[in-house]
């Protein structure tokens, strides 16, 4: 009976347990081993998480501002002459033969009043004047005569004096009346409004039948004559650098709507004073205009060359930090810490900024930094930034 029992016990083949310790020992290795690219994976991509919370940069170095350079500044032309002519008599418009735009000569008659009260002043003074001639020969008739009497003592000599000093009132009257005439007449010839200079009608304010006062300088000119042959450009030059404003130097200026064209200017002349509201110095340069397509009141960009400071840096406006500290300047050091200098700023260039303290030459500035870069913070460059590496894999 136990041999029939100890038979039938089934046993496992020696083959069939061989291949269940190896692909135990293989799960076991897989498990390992896919914990440990798991730990790997983990680590970096802990590393890199830590690097994306570095800020990135870009940074720039300061330069000095020695050297010849060149500053734009706003500027506007004015006509090289321009008159606003009144009238100098009253009266109605009766004809105007020039209207804006048109080319006149020197004396070219641009408009005429009809002046009637005028008229009749000139024929009245001339009238006076006529009457103060035959008084004259009637008064130094009647003193020749009375001159004769005192000789045959027939009048006094108080008398013959009377009659001599109203001779030479009469005299002084008909000069007093030609004067007179002379001034109406020279009233007259303001009747016919002239060009003063060769140039171009810029404003036409009146027309015909207007009503026309006389030396009415409030109101607006009748006509307005400029020479554009040649234009004033005026620019206002910062105080820092009025010491480059020399007689001669030319600049260049730039004139929206003129496709680009750069067009040169020569220094005439400046104000020889800082104007206290604006610390500028105002400097007048002359620029030619042969085809007359700059126009008076033009805006212009004017490149002003200048000297730098030797003492100053140089750096973009977009370095700039504004704070309740006032204005700083982030710096990075060797260590790759943020470090923010409080700096002064000597020259406001628009795109630039020129400092005289706070920086020195070869400093390590950031472009663009955050409002939330902070004193002491751990920065890197853009072309040092590493990439992330949580998908490597062996």
């Amino acid at each position: 009976m136990s041999h029939d029992a100890i038979a039938a016990t089934p046993t496992r083949p020696p083959r069939l347990r061989l291949a269940i310790t190896v692909g135990l020992g293989l799960a076991v290795a897989a498990v390992v081993i896919g914990l440990s690219l798991r730990s790997v994976e983990s680590r970096s991509l802990v590393k890199w998480t830590d690097a994306q919370l570095v800020p990135t940069i870009q940074t720039i170095e300061a330069g000095t501002s020695s050297g010849s350079q060149s500053m734009t500044l706003p500027g506007h032309l004015d006509a090289w002459i321009s008159a606003p002519i009144h009238a100098r008599v009253g009266g109605y418009l009766k004809s105007w033969n020039a209207d804006i735009g048109d080319k006149v000569k020197a004396g070219d008659v641009l408009g005429v009043i009809d002046t009637p009260e005028l008229d009749q002043q000139y024929e009245q003074a001339k009238a006076e004047l006529v009457r103060a001639q035959a008084n004259v020969r009637l008064a130094e008739t009647t003193a020749k005569r009375w001159q004769n009497l005192l000789q045959s003592r027939s009048v006094s000599k108080q008398e013959s004096d009377e009659k001599a000093g109203e001779a030479e009132s009469a005299r002084a009257n008909v000069l007093a009346a030609k004067a007179d005439v002379d001034r109406i007449a020279a009233l007259e010839s303001f009747k016919r409004i002239t060009a003063p200079f060769d140039g171009t009608v810029t404003t036409r304010h009146t027309d015909i039948g207007d009503l026309i006062s006389a030396n009415n300088e409030s109101g607006a000119p009748l006509f307005t004559v400029a020479d554009t042959s040649k234009m004033r450009l005026y620019a206002e030059v910062p105080q820092g650098y009025a010491s480059s404003i020399k007689p001669g130097m030319q600049v260049q200026l730039t004139v929206l709507g003129h496709g680009g064209e750069t067009v040169t200017g020569t220094l005439i002349g400046n104000s020889s004073a800082i104007n206290q509201s604006s610390g500028t110095l105002l400097a007048q340069f002359r620029v030619d205009n042969p085809r007359n397509d700059l126009l008076p009141g033009d805006f212009a960009e004017v490149h002003l060359p200048v000297v730098g400071d030797p003492h100053t840096v140089t750096v973009p406006a977009t370095t700039l930090l504004f704070r309740a500290a006032g204005p700083q300047i982030a710096v990075m050091g060797g260590d790759r810490r943020v470090t923010l200098r409080d700096v002064h700023i000597a020259m406001d260039l628009g795109d630039r900024l020129q400092i005289d303290h706070g920086l020195q030459p070869g400093d390590r500035i950031i472009d663009h930094p955050s409002d939330s870069l902070m004193q002491g913070d751990q920065v890197q460059e853009a072309s040092t930034r590493e990439e992330p590496g949580h998908a490597k894999a062996d």
